[in-house]
Formats: structure tokens, sequence, C-alpha cells
């Protein structure tokens, strides 16, 4: 198993680094810390002057050595310096070359502490990648230590892919031993006529359904629960419930998505605006299954 840590020398390299160390010890993954640099066969008006490009590539690789320096004494990690058109095609192309499970990236570092902003990396990735992204909001690297998860919270509603979304949280959960929340979006998918006591009613149902289906695919002794979540929107739905600064949520991916492909929805969206933990988006009919 591998995930891949988007790598660079900044802020927002180092939470994405603090994070994808955190998953990878949970999963027993080998950590592929990835440093993108630019294409050398750009074309250019310009000529590109051999000496700089040597002096940047050495100037990465002791980045990523620097990089290796922070992990915890014995982490199976490998470092991969990268050339492409883009920062988030490269990375894209070396979770496909490597077979990777998940990519790491961190938020753009002009928002809210512990919150996130996309940059133009998680936008592209958001909306293309084949393989699960996990984001880091800003800040992660100042909290985040070598503490392992501390639980798996599924945020699910009844559309095209929740099925896929949930067999993702319950092999996450069981695969790392922590315990699995489920959260019921069906309160606020509703129309916003339905009224109170059908939206509780329509939510607990749901609820109970998919707390029956994981209780019956997790390893034993792991725990799950199920909540409802109301609200007159997303945000404030989110907002009410209690998060662990350990724990990380997974969400799926827009119907809009191509299959095994993720197109972050606008549910998921409004949530990254509210969320102050790591989030996980699942592509679309993903690859990952109860049984995997």
């Amino acid at each position: 198993m591998r995930y891949i840590v988007g790598y660079t020398a900044t802020p927002a390299g180092a939470d994405a680094l603090a994070l994808g160390i955190r998953l990878a010890r949970s999963r027993g993954a080998t950590l592929d810390i990835v440093l993108v640099l630019h294409s050398e066969h750009r074309p250019t008006l310009v000529p590109s002057d051999p000496g700089y490009e040597r002096f940047l590539a050495e100037q990465a690789e002791t980045w990523l050595t620097d990089a290796v320096a922070t992990l915890p004494v014995g982490s199976a990690v490998e470092t991969h310096l990268v050339y492409a058109d883009s920062f988030s095609s490269g990375l894209m192309d070396t979770a496909e070359a490597l077979g990777a499970e998940l990519i790491v990236i961190g938020a753009a570092h002009d928002g809210i502490l512990g919150r996130f902003t996309l940059g133009s990396v998680a936008s592209d990735l958001l909306h293309s990648s084949e393989v699960p992204v996990a984001l880091a909001p800003t800040g992660t690297a100042d909290v985040v230590t070598t503490t392992d998860l501390s639980r798996v919270t599924c945020t699910i509603g009844t559309k095209s892919g929740a099925d896929a979304l949930l067999a993702a949280a319950i092999q996450l959960s069981g695969g790392t031993g922590v315990p699995l929340r489920l959260v019921s979006l069906v309160a606020i998918d509703l129309p916003g006529n339905a009224g109170d006591s059908l939206a509780s009613r329509h939510g607990a149902v749901h609820a109970q359904e998919v707390l029956d289906y994981a209780t019956a695919h997790l390893p034993t002794g792991v725990s799950a629960e199920a909540e409802v979540v109301f609200g007159d929107s997303v945000e404030k739905a989110i907002t009410s419930l209690d998060w662990d600064p350990d724990e990380i949520v997974l969400v799926g991916s827009s119907r809009l998505a191509q299959p095994r492909h993720l197109f972050i929805g606008s549910t998921a969206a409004k949530m990254l605006r509210a969320l102050p933990v790591p989030m996980i988006v699942v592509p679309r009919e993903s690859t990952l299954t109860v049984e995997s």
C-alpha cells in the first residue's frame, strides 16, 4: 500500500506531510513524498539555463531529504523528484505509476487557521483524480503529532455513489482499527418544505440502515455509531457536530463525476468551509471495497 504526499517546501507542504505521516502510520503504508518541478521540455521563447535547472534539481533533492528527516524513525518512505506540465498532473501520473491508493495535499495558505482554502492544485485534483485525495487544513503541521487516527467519520446520503463511499469508510475504519461514525445527510438533502418531522424520520431510518450495514462488515472489536445532522445549511449542520482533532472525514464525489474519478460536489465544497479536521474525497465508483 502506497500513499503519495504532494510536497513543497512551504507551510502547505508541511501540512500535507504531517497528515500523510499520520495516515501512512495508521495503515502501515509506504509514504511516497513527491516534489514536482515544471517539465524541462516545456515550450518557451527563452532558452532554459542548464545551470539554473541543475541548481533547482539539487535544491529540490535537498528539500526532499529535509522532509524525510522529519519522519518518525523506521518510517517506510521513498522520495520522488518528478517533472511534469503541472503539479497536479505530476501527482496523478506518479500515483498511477506507483499504484498509489491516496494523494495527500495541503490547503492554500491564505485562509483561516484550521480551515480549507482550495488552491489550483487542490481544485485540479478534486475534479479529475482517479484515486482518493486527502486534504490537510491550514495549520495541520502545528497540531498533528505522531498520534494515529482516533476516528473515521463518513458523511453519507442516498445519492449515487453512497455505497462506494460507505465501503471506503468501512475499509479505512476496519483497516486502522478506529471507531467509525456515520453521519446521515438525508435530513438536509430533503426539499425545504419537507418538514422537521419528516426529515427526522427519514434521517433516523437512513442512519440505522447504514449503521446496520457497517456493523455487519466491520471487524470484531471496531465500533460504529450513527448520527443525523439537521440545519438550514450544510455549514450549520457540520458545525453542530463534535469534532476530534485526530479524526478524518470521508465524503463522496458528485454525480457529475466520471466513473472512478473525483468531482467534488456542492455539498462537499460547502463542508470544506466549515470542517476543522482533514477530509478525504472518494472517487465515484471507487475501487475501494469492503473486500479489498
